[in-house]
């Protein structure tokens, strides 16, 4: 790990204003990403801006009846919160099958949304890798590429986004909020937070320079039965290869997003109209213009099937 500066700002501005003044520096909240790319030297910032004093820890009421979530509070307090269980359901199941009961107590709703790739490629600093090193190639495009993208990818990346909550949150229709360095607040809806790799896969979302994340809002609860379905190598801690969020009523009708099939989390508003006719019917639409590898051509009945799956569970 290379060495670095450090401080601990006072309130979300100054924090915003500290990553914003200092070249190559980073936000650092659970550390359960951004320490483990500091020791493989993938990420290399040379200092560090502490935002865990900030009080960006709390779950509260909005006025319009949804929970605002603070962009601190830790996922095992999410998964746990009464309304969240009650109300928004699909999140406290995303959340549930993400990393172990350790991560979880560590890992906070605001890196949640930011981390990066697990792409094999990514981690090996000894391969080319266009998100790691921009315009060094993309070993993926020609190596193994079972776990990765099918859809949404570019010549320049074909890694996918590796979390579970954001693609309940993609399902839940929730706002990003966050502060810039001059202290000015920007709402982003979750649909627009995440960026598609294009010829900048290096860039993993639309937050400019010394940004801070300072909470999520989620919406009105959504009536129907709340599902998270989790395809992946082995029963716990690893990676979706397919996942599924749906919030659906018992003819079928609802909204779904999928995960572990893109650079971020995928949903088409337009094919959840078809939900009643069955998965084939949505997934034909959602993966429409699906590009997958040889390797990872079965994500595509294979996400088919994972709904299935989520509509027998809600009509049953």
């Amino acid at each position: 790990m290379r060495s670095f500066t450090y401080e601990r700002p006072g309130t979300p501005a100054e924090a915003a204003a500290a990553v914003a003044r200092t070249p190559e520096a980073k936000f650092i909240a659970g550390g359960t990403n951004l320490l483990d790319l500091m020791k493989l030297q993938i990420e290399t910032p040379a200092h560090l801006v502490d935002v865990n004093g900030l009080k960006l820890d709390t779950i509260e009421p909005t006025p319009e009846g949804g929970l605002r979530v603070g962009a601190l509070v830790r996922n095992t307090d999410l998964a746990a919160d009464p309304r969240v269980r009650k109300d928004y359901a699909v999140l406290s199941r995303a959340l549930l099958a993400g990393a172990s009961g350790q991560l979880r107590n560590r890992a906070t709703t605001a890196g949640n949304l930011l981390q990066r790739t697990r792409c094999p490629y990514f981690y090996d600093t000894a391969q080319p890798c266009n998100k790691r090193r921009p315009g060094s190639g993309c070993a993926a495009l020609d190596g193994i590429s079972r776990t990765l993208a099918v859809i949404g990818s570019s010549e320049a990346c074909i890694a996918t986004h590796p979390g579970d909550m954001a693609v309940a949150m993609r399902v839940l229709d929730a706002t990003v909020e966050t502060i810039d360095a001059k202290g000015a607040a920007r709402s982003i809806p979750i649909a627009e937070f995440h960026r598609l790799p294009g010829d900048r896969p290096e860039v993993d979302t639309t937050l400019q320079a010394g940004e801070l994340i300072t909470a999520v809002t989620l919406p009105k609860p959504v009536a129907g039965t709340h599902i998270y379905r989790k395809v992946r190598d082995r029963a716990s801690y690893a990676y979706a290869l397919v996942s599924v969020a749906a919030i659906l009523g018992k003819d079928g009708s609802g909204r779904v997003a999928f995960g572990g099939v893109a650079h971020k989390p995928w949903r088409v508003e337009a094919a959840e109209a078809d939900l009643p006719r069955g998965a084939k019917a949505v997934t034909d639409t959602v993966f429409a213009d699906a590009k997958p590898t040889h390797h990872n051509a079965y994500k595509l009945k294979l996400a088919e099937r994972t709904l299935g799956a989520a509509l027998t569970q809600a009509r049953a």
